[in-house]
């Protein structure tokens, strides 16, 4: 029997863990594996690697998408008909798909039309978005690294800010990722739990008043001299519109957002009169892996090989998921949720994990779990020794 896995949407800095776990669990299983490159799109062009006898071990410690990965949502009935003619002619019967909230579509689509069909695959979706916006699990693989990541770099931010406030910058703006959820910027505030941290945090979650934030501001200034501030980029104005929407869509018909930082900082310039700096970490924040969590790695790797195992037990048109058992000690269980229930929702950061401009004890309790420990890369000649696969 053989099996595909393929990656899409944004990349994190532990996609390539689940795809070691799939290919490893899908090898001692017995299954034939194959790795669509660059997502459904390569696999549109049959562009398969064939994965049964690689060398995988660099996978664990190697950031964003080894396979490439793609933006492409399935629209048109020609794209879902050269698929399934590809599937038959390869004799594909396994497909795992390791994305977010448009990938989960992608998934439950392919599994409807094999069943409509009546083609023999069955596909199972690997969570992967460092929003952690998936609904039906606790987390998603991939957050809690990049929240460690945003944590830490706020944190030395804020210390850079703190010894250059007197005559320089006053006010520091991070953007950080997160549509529609605030789970990434609320991150933002976890240096606290060291005495460092975000003195305000901006979420989607919490409509966007000028006034209050300017006050806000003042009052962190007046008290300390500075003032350092984390921003989602879906930050909204009570109307539902985005303050940094750039006006046009991405692939996947989503609002194209980017600026909110130097839009926030600009308020604070305007109304204050004080000096700011803005920082973007952008793609360093998903795909940062010299400074990954460990639980994060490990808990990715085994969501994927629960997708092999829940395939072979004929558990599948689902997704991987994660059900807290305890924050203290942290334990966690392995389960799935039917694809429909996944495809295209989102999950907001819940009202009680935050206080107008920052963050409650309850997200502490249930985000530091997630960025524990570290899973350091091999170094060579002072780097990471990250490997590359020839994808052409």
């Amino acid at each position: 029997m053989k099996a595909l896995y393929a990656q899409s949407g944004g990349v994190t800095s532990v996609i390539n863990a689940s795809a070691y776990g799939v290919i490893d669990e899908a090898r001692r299983n017995g299954l034939e594996i194959y790795v669509g490159i660059n997502g459904v799109t390569g696999v549109l062009k049959e562009k398969f690697l064939d994965a049964t006898e690689l060398d995988i071990e660099f996978l664990r410690y190697t950031p964003a998408g080894a396979f490439g990965s793609c933006r492409k949502k399935l629209k048109s009935e020609s794209d879902i008909e050269k698929l399934f003619e590809i599937f038959r002619k390869n004799d594909i019967r396994y497909f795992f798909y390791n994305g977010g909230n448009d990938s989960m579509d992608t998934a439950w689509r392919l599994q409807m039309e094999a069943q409509k069909r009546g083609y023999e695959l069955k596909v199972v979706g690997v969570p992967k978005t460092i929003d952690n916006d998936l609904p039906h699990t606790d987390h998603c693989p991939g957050y809690g690294s990049a929240a460690k990541y945003i944590a830490i770099a706020m944190m030395e931010a804020a210390l850079d800010l703190r010894s250059m406030y007197v005559d320089s910058t006053q006010v520091f703006v991070m953007e950080i990722m997160g549509r529609h959820a605030g789970w990434l910027a609320a991150a933002a505030a976890l240096g606290w739990v060291n005495g460092i941290g975000a003195d305000i945090v901006l979420l989607p979650e919490e409509p966007f008043n000028k006034d209050e934030f300017i006050a806000a501001v003042d009052n962190v200034v007046s008290k300390k001299g500075h003032c350092a501030i984390a921003v989602a980029e879906g930050l909204k104005y009570p109307d539902g519109f985005f303050v940094s929407d750039m006006g046009f869509t991405d692939s996947f018909g989503n609002r194209q957002l980017g600026g909110v930082g130097f839009t926030i900082a600009g308020m604070v310039r305007s109304e204050l009169g004080l000096k700011t700096h803005v920082a973007i970490p952008d793609y360093l924040q998903r795909s940062g892996r010299h400074i990954a969590s460990a639980t994060d790695v490990q808990e990715a790797e085994m969501c994927g090989r629960m997708a092999v195992r829940y395939a072979l037990e004929d558990n599948y048109g689902v997704m991987v998921t994660m059900e807290r058992i305890s924050d203290d000690p942290y334990e966690i269980r392995y389960s799935s949720v039917p694809l429909n229930l996944v495809a295209e929702q989102t999950k907001m950061l819940p009202k009680d994990y935050f206080d107008k401009f920052t963050v409650t004890e309850k997200f502490f309790r249930y985000a530091l779990p997630l960025i524990q420990g570290e899973f350091y890369p091999p170094f060579k000649n002072g780097l990471p020794d990250y490997k590359l696969l020839d994808l052409k």
